[in-house]
This record gives structure tokens, sequence and C-alpha cells, in this order.
């Protein structure tokens, strides 16, 4: 039996793998689906949030998983955790899977695989600054119209009531991998065709800039643990 640790994406926490956690556990697996440190603190906890720490967080879960191999799992920015977490535990991983994930090279921050990629404006008129600029937040009028238009309506309510401030720096802080260590570990790339989020053409635009992952498809909305979590869970447990 494996372990899957289900890191979340920005503004959200654990609770977002809630429909998909059961069906993993189900067939006899451990989950850990922890909120990030720093998720929704002050703008003191917001600033001290690194992407270094939080790799160093993800990559001892997986050292210390209760069952092994270990699958960990990244969603959206939670992919940029899950590649450096690989690069500081290679040995303690069998396999990464990016699920409409930031799937970045050596040296790229998300900020700047964004400046590349230009505008986004439904996504963009989501999100403000927090008033000390540590973090942002999601302030828009409709974010379930961008994070999950395709996703039942009572858990969407559920979820958007539950999103919170996300520290800046990780996303300003540019990846630092190796091939002999995060290069040594198998990726699958699960992309969603239906993301408003993260576009389809982006996600395949770091397939090219990352190449050796291997690719499933899945027509889901950028939640997919809401829109498709039955179909989630079950291209995860494949892996095992």
């Amino acid at each position: 039996m494996a372990t899957f640790v289900l890191i979340h994406g920005s503004w959200h926490g654990g609770w977002c793998f809630d429909q998909v956690r059961p069906l993993l556990e189900a067939a006899g697996h451990a989950v850990m689906a922890p909120d990030l440190p720093g998720m929704g603190g002050d703008e003191a906890a917001l600033a001290a949030v690194t992407l270094d720490g939080w790799a160093q967080f993800a990559a001892d879960l997986c050292r210390n998983a209760p069952q092994h191999p270990v699958i960990l799992a990244g969603h959206s920015r939670g992919g940029l955790v899950i590649s450096q977490a690989a690069e500081l535990a290679p040995d303690a991983i069998g396999t990464l899977v990016y699920i409409c994930a930031m799937m970045l090279p050596d040296g790229m921050s998300r900020a700047h695989f964004k400046q590349d990629e230009g505008p986004n404006p439904p996504f963009d008129a989501l999100i403000s600054r927090t008033p000390g600029g540590h973090g942002t937040r999601i302030t828009g009028a409709d974010p379930a119209a961008v994070f999950a238009q395709l996703s039942p309506p009572d858990l969407v309510a559920g979820a958007m009531a539950r999103l919170v401030d996300e520290p800046h720096g990780p996303r300003a802080q540019p990846l630092r991998l190796s091939p002999d260590r995060f290069g040594r570990v198998p990726r699958v790339y699960i992309e969603c065709t239906d993301d408003r989020t993260i576009p389809i053409a982006s996600q395949r635009r770091m397939q090219h800039l990352v190449p050796g992952a291997r690719v499933e498809t899945l027509w889901a909305d950028h939640s997919p643990y809401l829109s498709r979590p039955e179909a989630l869970a079950a291209m995860l447990l494949a892996l095992v």
C-alpha cells in the first residue's frame, strides 16, 4: 500500500481534497493532505513563508510516510512545492504528480512564468494584495467561474467560502532543481482541459519546458477534486 501526500494550491487548504481522500483510503492507502504553514496568517506569518520552507515541510512528510511508495501530488501552485521537495528528498518519493499544476524548470519562478504568459483577465481580476503586501487574497466577485465552473454548486460554494490569504514569497522564488535529484523522480502531469486558471495551453507549455512527464488528460475545470473526484482518484490509484 502507498501513501498519497497531497499539496493544495493557492488560497486553498488540504480540505480541497476531501472528496478524493476517502476514495484513496478505501483502496487501503494512507493519505496526508495538510494545510501548508502560514496560509491565511497575518502579515508577519505571510512574510515568513518561503518556497524552501514549504518544500522542506513536504519532504519531511514524504520521509516519514507510514506506507511506501510515496506519491507526492501537487495542485496548481502546489506543483512548485513538490518539485522543490523532490530536489530535497528524491529517495523518499516514488512519483510526482502535477494536477493542472505549475511544473517549471530550474531557475524559473511562478512570477516569471506569469510574466511570460501575459494576462488572464478573468483570473487576474479576482486577486488583490493583502494590506501589508506580503500576500494576495481573492476579492473578485465570482471566483467560482474561474476556479470551478464545472463543479457541483454546493461544493463550490463551500470551497469558495474557505479561501484564505496566500503568501507572496513562494511565487517569486525561482526553483532550484538538478537532473540527478529532481530529474530522477518519475513524473506524471494530469492536464485539465477546461481550466480557466491555468489554461490548457499554459499546461502544455510547461510540459514542453520540463519534458519527460507522462501526460494524462482529464475533462475538468481547475478544481478536478470537485468536478471529477472519481476520475482523479482513479488516475492516482493507477500509479501505485
